[in-house]
């Protein structure tokens, strides 16, 4: 890449847009920018007209003189990117209210990213992302797609194994929380610690180890999950509360000794479902389940950002949610184009980092970004008792992602048969069939299938 460049954002209408920007700004010295393009669909065109003017506001505050462009013609802003990077959620926050509430009518687990929910974020995303990267192909054909629409593993292994776009890496916000709580927990800098992440996206394990070759795998455990009230008190003094999506209940102390590797967040849906549903329910009673306080926290951002005299990002934006997804997209890019070879937990191809999954599918591992992209670091093996689940979930991705292209009912059920916090049978069917027809607006790779429910 030489000269200015040029950088995309599809999904340009998020309330996270501006700590996308802070993100640029902070890196103004080791980004040679010359236009940021935010795109959005027409329903969005009213953030996005809110938000990009925020953005407008930030740069020149920042002093500087970038171009700033909202548009609804996706391929007008693709035209010659350099990079292009998506955080756009296909049916707006109300479909992720149907994800969440429908499972959870019948007693089942609602997620925006695990269980039946995930699977219809899945349904949803993965053919408008494959159509951003046929538009790539033709307009931008050098660009690198970093992608932060969730679910992240996903959308990023249905662009390499059947978009055949290899430059891509998924990013997620939750492997920066893991470090900030371990580093909290041992009261130290996150510098001054080396960690190694293996794993899928909202479902990797971890492990620490300290400047002096130490590892201290088995110390945060104690203190963080082994101790009543650790993870509350490994995160004070964070900017973020960190990952809100996900209650902060207690895992089982023995069995994460018994690991002998950090779970992440979302490991609670797996380890410690029944907590985790009955929090859900309590939630869903009361019409508050995530998405409905998503909801509700976002409108306020709006009006904040509706302020004329506002130029920088507002803090109440971290009670989104996604904070640091927005500064790990801008890392990504800088160390992309500058060859920083940046150490980063990203979703990226196996290339043998993980012995127990297939060389060719796409994991979330600690890799060192280069100009040519992610270099996995090795993990190895997993024990049985993680090793099982890994490669059940991954399985359950892949069947996913398969239905997610082909419209093909039968293997949409597999997949919820496949997923451990979907019951199988009839009550999954049940709720394959109401998320199908709840979500037809979104799903026509599907459209015969929901006809004929709806002639039932």
């Amino acid at each position: 890449m030489k000269g200015k460049i040029k950088i995309v954002t599809i999904g340009g209408g998020s309330s996270y847009t501006p700590e996308l920007i802070e993100g640029f700004i902070k890196r103004k010295d080791q980004l040679p920018i010359g236009e940021i393009w935010l795109v959005d669909i027409e329903e969005g065109k009213e953030k996005l007209d809110i938000v990009g003017n925020l953005a407008k506001r930030m740069i020149k505050k920042a002093g500087l003189d970038w171009e700033v462009h909202l548009t609804l013609d996706r391929r007008e802003a693709l035209k010659d990117a350099d990079f292009v990077s998506t955080q756009f959620r296909v049916g707006l926050l109300d479909a992720r209210i149907k994800d969440e509430r429908i499972p959870l009518s019948h007693g089942v687990i609602g997620q925006e990213t695990n269980g039946a929910g995930g699977m219809f974020k899945a349904f949803r995303t993965i053919p408008v992302i494959l159509d951003i990267v046929e538009d790539m192909k033709e307009l931008c054909p050098n660009a690198w797609l970093v992608n932060f629409t969730n679910p992240s593993g996903m959308v990023t292994e249905a662009v390499i194994r059947y978009g055949k776009w290899d430059k891509v890496v998924g990013l997620c916000n939750v492997p920066i929380m893991c470090r900030k709580i371990a580093a909290g927990s041992l009261q130290t800098e996150e510098e001054d610690l080396f960690f190694r992440f293996g794993g899928l996206n909202h479902f990797h394990w971890h492990r620490v180890w300290n400047k002096d070759g130490e590892e201290k795998t088995a110390e945060v455990i104690e203190k963080v999950y082994a101790t009543e009230g650790g993870l509350k008190k490994a995160m004070q003094g964070l900017k973020s509360s960190g990952v809100q999506n996900i209650p902060s209940i207690n895992f089982l102390a023995g069995q994460i000794r018994n690991l002998g590797i950090i779970p992440c967040m979302y490991h609670r849906y797996y380890y410690i479902t029944d907590d985790m549903l009955k929090e859900e329910l309590e939630s869903y009673e009361k019409g508050e389940t995530r998405a409905e306080l998503v909801k509700k926290t976002e409108a306020e951002l709006f009006e904040l950002y509706k302020d004329p005299e506002l130029n920088v990002k507002p803090p109440q934006l971290e009670k989104r949610g996604g904070a640091f997804y927005s500064d790990a997209a801008c890392e990504l890019i800088s160390s992309i184009y500058n060859d920083k070879k940046t150490h980063m937990v990203v979703s990226t191809r196996n290339n043998g980092a993980i012995t127990d999954l297939p060389d060719d599918v796409v994991v979330e591992v600690s890799s060192i970004i280069t100009a040519h992209g992610p270099v996995p670091i090795s993990w190895g093996s997993f024990d049985a008792s993680s090793k099982g689940l890994l490669q059940l979930m991954k399985d359950m991705e892949l069947t996913t992602i398969k239905a997610a292209v082909t419209g093909d009912y039968d293997t949409a059920l597999q997949a919820f048969t496949l997923n451990p916090l979907v019951p199988s049978g009839t009550i999954a069917q049940t709720i394959l069939d109401e998320l199908l027809v709840a979500h037809k607006k979104h799903l026509p790779q599907f459209k015969e299938k929901i006809e004929a429910l709806e002639a039932k």
